[in-house]
């Protein structure tokens, strides 16, 4: 061995060395202590995203429901809510809806007046958020409705089984039905899947276990703020808690949900927090969070993750937004903004 092999030997033990011990210290450090303090909304945010950023907490974020059966009149009455909002998001960004089922499986067609030339021949695939118990029917409908206006894409939304009609591994298993058929009718170059939430975690599920299962992969996909790790693992579970003002609590009414729906199955399994998922050979994906979200370092890991597996990967967090407030309203300018930014993403990458 030469004398600089040498060194270099001594120097790569010593750096390892020093890491191994860095980790072991801040193992071992004291919790950073913060004082209380005053959030203000941002200046530079539209008054549309001012109103929903300075928001007081979800009414209830603290309930635990533990059973699907206690799920369901929480979930009847937030779908009544949003359900009544549907009909001028429709007006207004100029979209069609149309009920039907997929091999058995709930589903929704949304398609714009006027679609895009080199969409003609593009489908979009959506699974909806609302920590695997909420938003059934036409109240998951809001992203898949922004994507048809903003992006002029056709969508299909899966209205997949949630508690107490269906537990783990439902969900999963009426989404990969959708996508199934959807490729046997459409070129998988020319699709993506989308979701936010539970339906961003679905999104990354679908692929991972079409990977597994040999099936064809979509040319991009667009999870948005995913529940990647239902085992709260993650900073900003910590340093966001308490300012995200519509999940509020790594322990509140989402943990609680994701607990029903996973109905004992091992939480660290990909399929319920795919940030433990191998991201090799994904597609092109663009990630959406924003600065006051309990799952930004969710979403973080994944970005992280996808980069480090050699994935093109695109992070876009919005100034203030606590989690999904993209999906809250359609006449925001930063709604407006997410989805032609990920609009422009999937047609740069989806076959013409």
């Amino acid at each position: 061995m030469t004398v600089h092999a040498r060194r270099l030997g001594r120097w790569s033990g010593a750096l390892a060395g020093a890491l191994v011990a860095t980790a072991v210290a801040a193992q071992q450090a004291p919790p950073l202590e913060v004082p209380a303090k005053s959030v203000p909304v941002p200046a530079d945010v539209s008054p549309q995203m001012a109103k929903i950023v300075g928001a007081p907490l979800r009414t209830n974020w603290n309930i635990q429901p533990r059973t699907g059966e206690e799920w369901k009149p929480v979930a009847e009455a937030g779908a009544a809510a949003l359900r009544k909002l549907v009909p001028g998001m429709l007006e207004r960004l100029k979209v069609g809806i149309e009920p039907t089922t997929i091999d058995g499986v709930r589903a929704y067609i949304v398609t714009p007046k006027d679609i895009a030339p080199e969409n003609r021949d593009r489908v979009l695939v959506h699974v909806h958020g609302g920590c695997y118990v909420l938003n059934p029917g036409e109240a998951g409908l809001p992203e898949a409705i922004f994507m048809a206006g903003f992006g002029r894409f056709k969508v299909i939304s899966v209205d997949y089984r949630m508690p107490p009609e269906a537990t783990y591994p439902a969900a999963h298993d009426d989404a990969m039905t959708v996508w199934k058929a959807v490729t046997r009718t459409t070129d998988p170059k020319k699709t993506a899947i989308f979701g936010t939430s539970a339906g961003g975690a679905l999104t990354l599920a679908m692929v991972l276990r079409a990977k597994r299962e040999g099936l064809p992969l979509p040319a991009a996909i667009a999870p948005g703020t995913p529940m990647s790790d239902t085992t709260k693992v993650g900073d900003s579970f910590v340093t966001n808690a308490m300012l995200d003002n519509v999940l509020v609590s790594p322990d509140g009414f989402c943990d609680a949900g994701a607990k029903v729906y996973a109905n004992g199955h091992d939480l660290k399994d990909p399929m319920l927090s795919p940030v433990y998922g191998d991201m090799h050979g994904f597609p092109p994906t663009i990630l959406t969070t924003g600065t006051r979200d309990l799952l930004l370092s969710n979403t973080v890991r994944v970005h992280r993750k996808l980069r480090e597996a050699g994935v093109e990967a695109f992070l876009q967090v919005g100034e203030g937004q606590s989690h999904a407030h993209y999906i809250r309203d359609d006449t925001a300018p930063e709604t407006k903004a997410v989805f032609e930014e990920i609009a422009q993403f999937f047609d740069r990458h989806l076959a013409r």
